[in-house]
């Protein structure tokens, strides 16, 4: 089989060969650091899609804002990290479907796989296919060709027991391998996380999954599973969408998939008592007025629904409509707590919901939460840096705690490097990274390497933190010489890998358990979705540099925030 390139257009270069020789960086046998002394190192938006171009100045370290117009304009197609040119002669891997959280209390998970592009693969061991990220699996011999579809799950008997009729042609394989924590099968884990798609050992393909806004909340235990549209990065809510079909299609191809709304909940401001009720505003992007009278709003948060009334329910086509929280439109008022929601509205025709949903994470705090539109047809939410009732939406509110360097692909020269994600406290204050939410601890978490932190863990005010693969816990200390990392800078290891592709990473901060104790609520301190598509960045895949932050002012979104250097965790 060929190796794989990529070909990437932008304005500062014509053409960038995206990939290096291909090779195994399985995880479970990393490279030792440490062992050769030689190797140490020294030390855009347009105005009509409800997300303005403008960006606040923030006045502090802590509040720090991402708009639109900090990220690539996504109508320009010559500068759109997205534009590619893929090598006819290779294989390319796909996602198609994925089931992360079965309805009726069923255990089953399971994720399908296929060719996207390219020749048929004679020999899947052979060439090394496997899954990665979320749960593991190397894949047997035998021949996958294209049109074939490929599930893996955890349990194949009740795989097959749920899916009785299907085609010949389709192979199942499973379970994925075991937990090291626990010794028992892995779990898709419902908050969200990474399925990545491997072939020669290298990245091909990296599919997210969450049960948080804006991914369809159909496909979180509510009997549907989550099927990718067919374009678009497999990384982004916005490429996915709930099946059509009850329990998902498995191993059929052009699934369909339940058509999104054209109205977005663009920002909500929650109430403050004894100052104002709050409002939300909604944005329609499509090309006709849509009346939401009748409407279901639902706070997860409070478990609670509202049925949209009153007289002033149309939203015009590209343009806004405020509801305010005590208005008639509620009936009894609607009051969205300053602690945190995730708020979802879905449409309804003559009495039932059609599938058709819009949602919106709110942020604990007074100020309002919204969504920024960034390239590729993707979204950012969070906090808004000001409020922008009735208008386009300027920025998201980001820090103090921001991802400064991402190591994502090792040096393939380099047999003593390894993969690692680097912190920075911008703030001006410590940050304990343990929060006490009704006496009971819960640690920050980073979306995209499954890593959660435990008492004890903190970033001072200025200072740094360095996380690697768990699979490194006992090189500590030749990570610190290999790195030339001083023992004041703090080093944790985390469970998950990076995306050899690229990959959502975040920085969440927990403010709230879910009413019935099943799970908490998170707000975002940084975001990326970094990729190996980056023009101009074609050094940090596999080449010895690493994705660098330049600017601060912003979340990380956007490779313009970006730039590549010798890796220089901690310093």
């Amino acid at each position: 089989m060929n190796t794989k390139k990529w070909l990437a257009v932008g304005t500062c270069v014509s053409a960038l060969s995206m990939f290096s020789a291909c090779s195994d960086d399985n995880p479970a046998n990393p490279p030792d650091p440490g062992f050769s002394s030689s190797s140490v190192i020294a030390p855009t938006s347009s105005s009509d899609n409800g997300s303005s171009s403008s960006i606040d100045n923030p006045t502090s370290s802590s509040d720090i804002s991402v708009s639109s117009s900090s990220v690539v304009n996504p109508t320009s197609s010559s500068s759109n990290p997205e534009d590619v040119v893929v090598d006819p002669n290779a294989t390319y891997m796909g996602v198609s479907e994925i089931m992360y959280n079965a309805p009726k209390g069923s255990t089953l998970e399971w994720v399908e796989v296929y060719i996207k592009s390219g020749p048929d693969i004679n020999d899947m061991l052979g060439n090394k296919l496997r899954l990665d990220g979320a749960v593991s699996f190397s894949f047997p011999p035998g021949s996958l060709k294209k049109g074939q579809y490929v599930i893996v799950t955890n349990d194949v008997n009740l795989f097959k027991q749920t899916y009785p009729s299907l085609p010949a042609s389709c192979k199942v394989y499973g379970p994925w391998d075991n937990d090291p924590k626990t010794g028992t099968v892995a779990k898709l884990v419902n908050e969200g996380d990474v399925v990545e798609v491997k072939l020669k050992g290298e990245g091909d393909v990296s599919a997210a999954f969450s049960d948080a806004p804006p991914w369809p909340s159909l496909a979180n235990g509510k009997g549907h599973t989550l099927v990718y549209r067919g374009s678009g990065s497999e990384a982004s809510a916005n490429s996915w969408g709930p099946s059509a079909i009850e329990n998902g299609n498995p191993c059929v191809g052009d699934d369909k998939v339940l058509e999104a709304s054209t109205i977005r909940l663009n920002e909500i401001k929650p109430y403050d008592l004894g100052v104002s009720d709050g409002w939300i505003e909604l944005y329609n992007y499509g090309d006709a007025p849509v009346d939401v009278k009748g409407w279901e709003l639902e706070s997860k948060r409070k478990d609670k629904k509202w049925t949209v009334g009153g007289t002033s329910t149309v939203v015009p086509a590209k343009g806004f409509l405020v509801l305010e929280s005590s208005d008639a439109v509620f009936g009894e008022g609607l009051f969205l707590s300053d602690n945190g929601d995730e708020v979802y509205l879905y449409e309804v025709a003559a009495g039932t919901r059609t599938g058709k949903e819009t949602s919106l994470m709110i942020a604990t705090g007074k100020q309002s939460s919204g969504v920024v539109d960034l390239p590729g047809g993707t979204t950012a939410q969070g906090a808004m840096a000001s409020e922008t009732k009735g208008q386009a939406n300027s920025a998201l509110k980001a820090g103090p705690i921001f991802i400064s360097e991402i190591h994502y692909h090792e040096n393939e020269q380099d047999l003593n490097d390894v993969e690692f994600l680097e912190l920075v406290n911008k703030g001006t204050e410590n940050v304990s990274l343990v929060e006490s939410i009704n006496n009971t601890p819960q640690g920050w978490k980073i979306e995209g390497v499954n890593m959660e932190f435990a008492a004890g863990d903190a970033i001072p005010a200025g200072g740094k933190m360095v996380l690697f693969s768990d699979s490194l816990k006992s090189k500590e200390s030749m990570l610190r010489s290999r790195f030339n990392i001083d023992e004041s800078v703090v080093i944790r290891f985390y469970a998950g890998k990076l995306s050899n592709r690229g990959e959502t990473v975040a920085v969440k901060k927990p403010y709230a358990k879910n009413a019935d104790g099943s799970g908490w609520f998170y707000q975002l301190s940084d975001a990326t979705l970094y990729s190996d598509r980056w023009p101009g960045m074609t050094d940090a895949d596999g080449k010895g540099k690493s994705l660098n932050r330049k600017d601060f002012t912003t979340m990380g979104y956007g490779y313009n925030n970006w730039t590549i250097a010798d890796p220089t965790p901690g310093k």
